[in-house]
């Protein structure tokens, strides 16, 4: 089966950002079943785990075979025959070395990743906020738990906030003092982001105080990974704009592993996460240089 890895709609910066975004149409929200209507129902399972593939499927877009063994303690032929059965029900699509969420259920990732650990990325979103400086230019990736952070920007004097999110843009309009700078690209639609050579080439025009970021995955080993090699190259180089790069990561981020490495454990000035994170895991990081913060 082919899967469209890009959607090529060009975006245009700043200005021109439409007014359906700005008005709060980036994200749809989720669709609802009626009551009774069994068509529109979750389909039936055959086990328990298989019901727990495809969520962990459905909320990262995307599952190694490897990853989820783990995650769902079972062998990895295990895996593969519940991909087989999964693919066959239309529920997901299966690639080299795992599987991507099928049809819609793609489009559900968003808010299912944004009602996942909800009181620890605020927690965390408050403190990453303390760390912004006024009078300062900061970059803002795409992510939940970055979008968490933006009602504290607010409070700080003379800031601009660059991103090629246009959920921050629709989420920071409505603070006047924000200047905000939208970089251009090609639209991705599910993460709602602009990515490729025209989001890179734009920002090269800025100088960046401060990068704030989330991550699908990380360890100190292997530093932020994620598992959707379109977005790589954006993500990478906004990642590095800046000499100070600040990753928001919730517990969970740390027991998963994408197969695409962003950035190095050296590159993180600050890792700001809960207090759910293992210890073990956190003086990972300190060893290896990295200021950690627990919210």
């Amino acid at each position: 089966m082919s899967r469209d890895l890009a959607d090529p709609t060009p975006i245009t910066p700043a200005s021109a950002v439409p007014e359906s975004v700005v008005a709060g149409s980036a994200v749809p929200p989720p669709v609802h079943a009626a009551a009774g209507d069994a068509s529109a129902m979750e389909p039936r399972f055959a086990s328990r785990r298989q019901r727990e593939l495809i969520n962990y499927v459905r909320t990262y877009g995307t599952g190694q075979v490897n990853e989820l063994a783990r995650v769902l303690g079972v062998s990895a032929s295990t895996v593969r025959r519940d991909m087989i059965e999964l693919q066959d029900q239309g529920l997901l699509e299966r690639l080299h070395g795992g599987a991507i969420a099928a049809g819609d259920a793609a489009t559900s990732s968003y808010p299912l990743r944004s009602n996942t650990h909800t009181d620890e990325k605020h927690r965390i979103a408050a403190r990453a906020a303390d760390l912004v400086r006024d009078r300062s230019t900061i970059l803002v990736l795409s992510g939940t738990t970055t979008e968490a952070m933006l009602p504290h920007l607010s409070l700080k004097n003379e800031l601009t906030v660059v991103t090629n999110s246009l959920v921050v843009v629709n989420r920071l309009a409505q603070y006047p003092d924000i200047e905000i700078v939208v970089l251009g690209g090609v639209l991705w639609r599910k993460e709602m982001a602009a990515l490729g050579a025209l989001t890179i080439a734009a920002l090269a025009e800025f100088g960046i105080d401060q990068v704030f970021c989330g991550a699908f995955g990380l360890d100190a080993e292997n530093g932020v990974t994620r598992t959707n090699l379109n977005e790589v190259q954006t993500d990478r180089s906004m990642m590095t704009a800046a000499s100070n790069l600040v990753v928001m990561a919730d517990h969970s981020k740390f027991l998963q592993r994408g197969p695409a490495r962003l950035v190095p454990t050296s590159a993180i000035t600050t890792l700001v996460t809960d207090t759910g994170a293992d210890p073990a895991i956190v003086a990972g990081f300190r060893a290896a240089g990295v200021d950690v913060i627990t919210a």
